[in-house]
This record gives C-alpha cells, sequence and structure tokens, in this order.
C-alpha cells in the first residue's frame, strides 16, 4: 500500500522532469529493481557506497541500473544496461565492514544517457521513458491469464512465499505494476528480468511474462512429476542398487576398492583360527559370504561386520590350564579366608573329583549368607585355588531377560548378553562365573531374568547355551558358575533346584577377632602407610572395636574403624605428634573414635520375678534378649510390647494358653485369666523382633510372674513351644550359644533335636558353657525356676 501510495504521489507531484536530469549511480550486478517494489539490497562497492550517501543528503533519489557483465568492477557506458529504474532510499544500515544495507523503492523507469565518474563517485544523465497505456478486453484476457499462471507459479515453487499473491491482487486492475510486481518474483535469469524491465508496451510485456511463465510452471511441474513417479516406482532394493553403485564408483575413484577385499580375507584367516563349533563356522562363513556382496559403507555391512568380529573374539576352544593340586588349593583358601569350612571342603571335593574324572561338568554353587561375610571374595579365591579367570556379573535391579540372552540382530545397537560379553572378556570358556545378588533380580514387561538363567545354571543344558545375538550353540559346561545371595527365598523354586545352597552364616566375635588379627589390621596397615613395628593392635583394642564401634553379620564396618584408627595414628606420626611403637589397646580406641556407637546387652544379675533371658538371631550375629512379665488386676487381657511381629505374639499367645492348662499344676486360680491383665515387654522397643523362638523364654517369664518363683539369671534359653507344652527345635544355635558366651551366661536350654547343631560351635566355648536339651516345659521349669 506504500509503494502504491509514493508511485501516485510521485507522477502527481511531477517528481521526474521530461529533460535531463543528472543523478548518483547505483549499478547493480546480479539484482534487477522494478518500479513500484520495495527491494533490500546490499551495497559493498566504495563509490556504490558514495552514491547511496550522497542521494541521502540531496533528496534520496538515485538512479539503478543492472551491469550486463556482473564481474566489472567498474562499469562504464557501454557495461550498462540502458534501461534502469529510478529509485528512492527508505532505510541505511551501516555495517562495520563499511558496507551497507539499503532498502529501495523504484519509481519509474528511465533511460541512461550518460556516466561520467568523479572521484568518489559514478553520476549519470538519464531521462524518463514514457510508458503507453493500453485498454481493452485484450488486455483484460492478459491481466488475467498473468494472475491466473502466477498463481499456478507460486503453489509450484516452494521458494516464493504465498503473502506474495496479496501484493498481486492490490495491483491487478493496473497492467503496469502487475507487470512489474510479477516480473519482481519471478526466479529467472537477469537476463530475462532486464527484458520484461525494458519492455515498455505493457501488452508485450504481459506477453513476455505469459511466455515465461508457461515455461517455468511447466519445468515446475515436469520436476515434481519426477519426483513423484521415482517416489512410486523406486523401491528399497533399486534404491539401494543404485546407490551402492554410486559409492562403488566413488571407491574406486578414491583407490579405496581394495579395502573390502584385504578385510574379508582377514576375516576369513580369523575364522579358520577361531577353531569355532561346526555349527558357528558355518554360520562365519555364511556371513562372511554375505558382506563379500555388500557394498563397504552400507549399515548392513557394518551389522554383519560387528557380528563376525563377535563369533571369531569368542573363546570356543580357549581355556585356562587348572590347577589340580588339592594342597595347595586348600592353602590358597586357608590363606585369603579364615573358616568357611563347608565352602572350602566343597571346592576341595570339586578338584579331587575333576583330578580323576576329566569330564566331570562345573558345579553350580550358590553362597548364600549376609552382607560382609565374604561371599564375593570367596569366589575370587576359589579362582586363585584353581588358576582359572574370574569374572563378575552383578544381577541386582536386573529385570529385562535381553541382559542375560543378549537382543536379537534385527535391533538397531544390537549386542550379546551379558555371559557372552564376560566370555568375551577373559578371553576363557572356563573362568570362575561370579553371579552376584541373585536374589535382586525382578521380573516387568520386558521378561524374566530369573528365567532366562535357568539353561545356564543346568548342568544338563549349558553346554548347547544359545544367545539371541549369536543365534548358535555356546558350550558353557566347563565355566565354574558360582551364585551369590543375601537370602535364599527371592529365589525363584526352579533356579534355586539347580544350585547347590552353601549357607555362609554371620561371623561370631571369635572369627571376627581372628579375621582381624591375621588380614585386616595387616591390610590396612600397608594401605595407610605404616609398618607392625610402628603400630600394633591389642585383643583389647579390637574386642572394643567388635562390639562398641561395630554390628553387622561380616565384617566390612569392621575393617572401616580400623582403617579409621590407623588414618589417625598416620596423621599423628606425619605430623611429630607421635612416633613409632605405638600400641593400640580399648582405652585409645576410644580417643580415637570417641563414644562407642553400640552398647551390649546387661543382663540383670540375682533372682527375678517375672524375668526371664532369652536368645535372638539377628543378620548381625546373637543377641540375648530379655524378657519381662507384670501381671495386674484387670479383665484377662494379653497386653504384647516391644515392636513384637506376627509370629511372636502368636508364641506369647500359645505360651499363655499352655499356662492356663496347667493351673492345676502351679497352683493358679483356675480364673486367674479373667481377674488379671498379663502384659509382656521385651526391651529395645524400637527394634523389630519376630519369630517363633522366644516361645520358651515368655512361658516361662508368664509362670514366674503368677507363681512368684525366680528365674535363674545365670541361664538363657531358646525353643519354640507348643499349647501341649512341647519344646520344637529353632535356627541359628551357633549364633545364640556364642551369645550367651559373650554375656558371661553359664547354662543354655536348648531344644532336644538342636543337639546336631553343636557340632558348628568351637570347642573352646562349649567347655566354658552348661548346655542342657530340653524335650518339653516340664523340663524348662524344673531347670529355670527355684523357690
Amino acid at each position: 500500500m506504500r509503494a502504491k501510495k509514493i508511485t501516485k504521489k510521485t507522477r502527481a507531484g511531477g517528481e521526474v522532469k521530461s529533460d535531463l536530469e543528472q543523478l548518483p549511480l547505483l549499478p547493480l550486478r546480479d539484482v534487477v529493481v522494478f518500479p513500484n517494489m520495495i527491494q533490500p539490497l546490499l551495497v559493498g562497492r566504495k563509490r556504490s557506497v558514495a552514491a547511496v550517501e550522497k542521494a541521502l543528503e540531496k533528496d534520496k533519489r538515485l538512479f539503478i541500473v543492472t551491469q550486463q557483465q556482473p564481474e566489472t568492477e567498474d562499469p562504464g557506458l557501454k557495461d550498462l544496461y540502458p534501461i534502469g529504474t529510478l529509485s528512492v532510499v527508505h532505510q541505511v544500515v551501516r555495517l562495520p565492514d563499511g558496507s551497507m544495507k539499503v532498502l529501495m523503492e523504484g519509481v519509474t523507469r528511465c533511460q541512461l544517457v550518460d556516466v561520467f565518474p568523479v572521484p568518489e563517485m559514478i553520476l549519470c544523465w538519464v531521462k524518463p521513458v514514457e510508458e503507453p497505456t493500453s485498454s481493452g478486453s485484450e488486455v483484460e484476457a492478459l491481466i488475467r491469464l498473468v494472475s491466473s499462471l502466477f498463481e499456478n507459479y507460486v503453489k509450484l515453487n516452494p521458494r516464493v512465499p504465498q503473502e506474495t499473491l496479496m501484493v498481486l491482487y492490490n495491483v491487478s486492475s493496473d497492467p503496469h505494476r502487475l507487470a512489474d510486481a510479477v516480473g519482481s518474483n519471478l526466479f529467472i535469469d537477469v537476463q530475462e528480468k532486464q527484458g520484461i524491465l525494458s519492455t515498455l508496451d505493457p501488452v508485450e510485456r504481459l506477453r513476455k511474462l505469459c511466455e515465461i511463465l508457461n515455461s517455468e510452471n511447466e519445468i515446475l511441474e515436469l520436476e515434481q512429476n519426477i519426483k513423484s513417479q521415482v517416489r512410486k516406482q523406486m523401491e528399497k532394493t533399486q534404491r539401494e542398487f543404485y546407490l551402492n553403485e554410486q559409492i562403488k564408483v566413488i571407491q574406486r575413484e578414491l583407490g579405496r576398492e581394495g579395502d573390502m577385499a584385504e578385510e574379508v580375507l582377514e576375516l576369513e584367516e580369523k575364522i579358520a583360527a577361531a577353531k569355532m563349533s561346526p555349527e558357528a563356522d558355518e554360520k562365519a562363513r555364511k556371513e562372511l559370504t554375505r558382506l563379500q556382496h555388500m557394498p563397504m559403507m552400507s549399515p548392513e555391512a557394518a551389522v554383519v561386520r560387528t557380528y563376525l568380529d563377535w563369533l571369531v573374539t569368542l573363546p570356543w576352544k580357549k581355556s585356562s590350564k587348572e590347577q589340580l593340586d588339592i594342597e595347595q588349593a586348600e592353602k590358597i583358601l586357608d590363606e585369603d579366608h579364615y573358616g568357611l569350612k563347608k565352602p572350602k571342603e566343597r571346592i576341595l571335593e570339586y578338584l579331587a573329583v575333576r583330578k580323576l574324572s576329566k569330564h566331570l561338568r562345573g558345579p553350580i554353587l550358590c553362597f548364600v549368607g549376609p552382607p560382609g561375610v565374604g561371599k564375593t571374595s570367596l569366589a575370587r579365591s576359589i579362582a586363585r585355588a584353581l588358576n582359572r579367570k574370574f569374572v563378575r556379573v552383578a544381577l541386582g535391579g536386573v529385570r529385562d531377560e535381553a541382559e542375560i540372552r543378549g537382543h536379537r540382530r534385527t535391533y538397531i545397537g544390537a549386542l550379546p548378553g551379558r555371559i557372552i560379553q564376560s566370555l568375551k572378556r577373559v578371553k576363557t570358556n572356563n573362568p570362575v562365573f561370579l553371579l552376584d545378588e541373585v536374589d535382586k533380580m525382578s521380573t516387568d514387561f520386558r521378561g524374566d531374568p530369573s528365567s532366562a538363567l535357568l539353561e545356564v545354571l543346568d548342568p544338563e543344558l549349558n553346554n548347547t547355551f544359545s544367545d539371541h545375538y549369536l543365534e548358535v550353540e555356546f558350550d558353557l559346561s566347563d565355566v565354574l558358575f558360582i551364585a551369590t545371595a543375601n537370602t535364599k527365598y527371592p529365589i525363584p523354586p526352579a533356579l534355586r533346584d539347580r544350585m547347590e545352597i552353601i549357607e555362609l552364616p554371620s561371623y561370631t566375635e571369635q572369627e571376627k577377632l581372628a579375621i582381624a588379627e591375621q588380614f585386616l589390621v595387616r591390610k590396612q596397615i600397608r594401605a595407610n602407610g605404616l609398618s607392625r613395628k610402628r603400630v600394633t593392635f591389642t585383643t583389647d583394642a579390637l574386642k572394643t572395636l567388635v562390639r562398641g564401634y561395630t554390628k553387622e553379620s561380616g565384617v566390612r564396618n569392621l575393617e572401616r574403624e580400623i582403617a579409621n584408627v590407623l588414618r589417625k595414628v598416620a596423621k599423628a606420626i606425619a605430623s611429630n605428634k607421635a612416633k613409632g611403637g605405638l600400641v593400640i589397646d580399648g582405652t585409645a580406641v576410644e580417643k580415637y573414635l570417641g563414644v562407642p556407637k553400640f552398647r551390649q546387652t546387661e543382663i540383670e544379675r540375682g533372682g527375678g520375678v517375672g524375668l526371664a533371658t532369652g536368645l535372638a538371631w539377628t543378620e548381625f550375629g546373637g543377641e540375648v534378649l530379655a524378657t519381662e512379665v507384670s501381671i495386674m488386676e484387670g479383665r484377662g487381657e494379653l497386653v504384647l510390647t516391644g515392636k513384637l511381629g506376627d509370629v511372636m505374639q502368636e508364641s506369647a499367645k500359645a505360651a499363655l494358653t499352655y499356662t492356663r492348662m496347667q493351673t492345676r499344676r502351679f497352683g493358679l486360680a483356675r480364673d486367674f485369666h479373667q481377674r488379671f491383665d498379663i502384659h509382656v515387654h521385651i526391651p529395645e522397643g524400637a527394634i523389630p523382633k519376630d519369630g517363633p523362638s522366644a516361645g520358651i523364654t515368655i512361658a516361662t517369664a508368664i509362670i514366674s510372674a503368677l507363681t512368684g518363683m525366680s528365674v535363674r539369671q545365670d541361664l538363657a534359653m531358646t525353643g519354640e513351644i507348643t499349647l501341649r507344652g512341647r519344646v520344637l527345635p529353632v535356627g541359628g544355635i551357633k549364633e545364640k550359644v556364642l551369645a550367651a558366651h559373650r554375656a558371661e551366661i553359664h547354662t543354655v536350654l536348648l531344644p532336644d533335636e538342636n543337639r546336631k547343631d553343636l557340632e558348628d560351635i568351637p570347642n573352646a566355648v562349649l567347655q566354658e558353657l552348661e548346655i542342657h536339651f530340653v524335650k518339653n516345659m516340664d523340663e524348662v521349669i524344673e531347670r529355670a525356676l527355684v523357690e
């Protein structure tokens, strides 16, 4: 709208004189400016910049004309087209490099008469040209035809914005302005555009536009038709063939044509040297043949190449030479671990049978025990004793079957499972393979990894293990699989059935002290840059650490606390505050580590009514458990406190029922359960407690409170009670007996069926204890209660 207004004003005001006029000249290399059109220009030549500056100083008018040869730097009259456009400068943006962006508006056509350069710029003489006016049906027809062709041109050419049609609608009644607007927005040669600008007759100008638009539309339609036909007819295989042929030509030009042949020859040699199974060898050679017929740079070739690399690098026949010396293996196991008789015996048995029979398949062992008891380190020691490579795979949190069996090659970025990946990493087919935290696997929509392990951990099946990625069988029968778990109950029954469970119990205090003296202290002294001449630990110091600063089933925290003490000693020695020869005792431990974090359970000495001492098992070892019972007048309620679990609450109810059934024997009133409330409390109420082993302890405390008879305080007990007073066996006997010994209790009552469990208890402990085996509550009452 603005350009139209300026055009009218220009014509009405007579800005262009009929005689010659002198104006600054702005020659353009490859742009044609039309009248009545706004055109942005980038002006960079010094004379052109000076011409724009001159126009700004005067009346903002200058003459724009296109060069016949764009490469001419200082054009003369013969280098310029005779027809140009008198234009007005609307906006100038000066750039840092001295050039400027100029927004120009063409006003009218003018003829270039002469040019004469001055030092700063080029000036020219121009005179306006008369544009004849035309009207009639022919002009109207040409206007409609050009408008229609240009609309079609805009639709076919994505480089022309749709907003251009709005300008067309505004000038559609004026043949001059319509022709200029269409010509300005065509993507054609500069010569053709100049031809449109130089044509003064509007009818002739519209006819030229019709010819150009028809030609351009035909070309654009032909391009679209070609693209459409190619898109429809060219299938994937045809496209690949075409592109592959191009790649071959490019490779030939670059001199890389022999790379593929060299790679194929190298892979063929690796396949021959890999000593694969017949099935895998056949598969590898088949894939190699496919690779030969593929372009080197195609994606499918990369997939095949990666697959062949996996096949040829797997240890099909490579194995470590086993150490079958049983005495040497036993020595290594004893050097690395204290105790752990059962796992060590099982490994030595395997070695013995392996020595006698060369075709023994590896056992599937599962070490079950609380954290820190040495499951993983024991597996490493087994590998060292057998002179095999060791590999560990953590299964905690694994929930995808593909982690075990791998992904099929149809997926992008597919890889084998962790089993095959680990074997490739250790480069032998008979390592000690640790499946760590097998009880921590989970299941979701991606599959069940524990089900995928069924084939891996079955000695009858793992000699034909099939990974989804490899698609060929791999023999795992020589692998010694060892699984670890904290508890065996989360392990699926089918998987648990395939493994030989070996339970590693919590370390006793004596075992912790021995491990600390023989292993942990030496290790941490070396790790902290000290020596045994500079610092030594007394047994009292280690007991203080075990009892006051750690509460665990293993020895991880004990090692941390020993390291903590030694770091403080190292700091004192390094800062010259202490000399060598330090002896760390219990007092020094408290000095370095501060107040003990845990306290030992204290037993009330002397006789006590309604107070019995029980024994409990925790994942940190055995504990002494005090049980208190108070009798109050009430309505016969049984109150249970101390954060007791469901099983322990049921044990308390069973104990009360047994007591009610024995009212005559104990001299109790038959309705005592209706007149008295019985409160059973087990101290340290913030700690959850559960299990049936406190049954006889609760029953003894209840009977003591009701009869007024005292319970011996140098006696502790454990066992499950039935309604008829039978004492049933319980677990954790070793830990419970050691807890009683640690608490300086001399008499222990155990279920008769737990006699076999005393084999695991050190003789030194048994000699200091008086252990009685009981079958029923009569025997318990006889030994526990005193008048």
